[in-house]
């Protein structure tokens, strides 16, 4: 009664809308009627599956990134060690850079998996190191790695894990604050890197836009 005269519609319709999102989980019906509200678009659930929200928020503006950098847009979340890509966009131009996004990649290996790990605690960064058993030359390019990304809001890694490719990335924030995904832009690694101050921008900037939005 109370959402139906806030949003000035019938209460059937009202309750069809809370229907609808009690079965997506963003809400709980109580045993009072009453609604909790258990999470927002776009945020993690503990079972991931509302990666299709998530995908579905972002894409408009990951579709408008590769048109201003005209370069390969991909969304990517953070799972345990690994990075796993949820959508690609390409650019309409003959050399492009593309890959399969089935795969996982090690998070210290990619611009995603390193703006992901900087948002969280030096704790949980020296866990990771642990837990891929990196040696003490890896651990110390990831902090350097780290210490970038923080600093700057993104990070430019200009030798991919694919040979020939470089790309950019920059962390979404949830509602909460927190880290729940990375955009990024990747492309030709001539290419990129002579139009990387550009893309980075362009990077940072959408991924600021697309936390708001959240």
């Amino acid at each position: 009664s109370e959402i139906a005269a806030a949003l000035a519609m019938p209460k059937s319709s009202a309750l069809l809308m809370l229907q609808s999102l009690t079965e997506r989980g963003y809400i709980h019906r109580l045993g009072s009627g009453e609604y909790q509200l258990l999470r927002l678009p776009g945020e993690i659930s503990p079972d991931g599956r509302n990666y299709g929200a998530l995908i579905a928020l972002v894409s408009p503006y990951l579709a408008d990134a590769v048109q201003q950098s005209g370069e390969t847009g991909f969304v990517a979340v953070l799972e345990g060690p690994s990075i796993r890509y949820l959508n690609k966009v390409l650019p309409k131009r003959e050399i492009l850079y593309d890959r399969d996004i089935g795969p996982t990649r090690p998070a210290h290996k990619v611009a995603s998996g390193v703006v992901l790990l900087a948002a969280g605690s030096d704790a949980e960064i020296e866990a990771y190191a642990v837990s891929a058993s990196l040696s003490e030359a890896e651990r110390s390019k990831l902090l350097d790695a780290v210490e970038s990304a923080r600093k700057s809001g993104f990070y430019v890694n200009p030798m991919g894990i694919v040979e020939g490719a470089a790309g950019a990335a920059a962390p979404i924030m949830g509602a909460n604050g927190k880290a729940i995904a990375a955009l990024n832009i990747s492309g030709p690694q001539v290419r990129f890197v002579k139009n990387s101050d550009r893309i980075s921008e362009v990077v940072r900037e959408t991924a600021v836009t697309i936390s708001e939005e959240l």
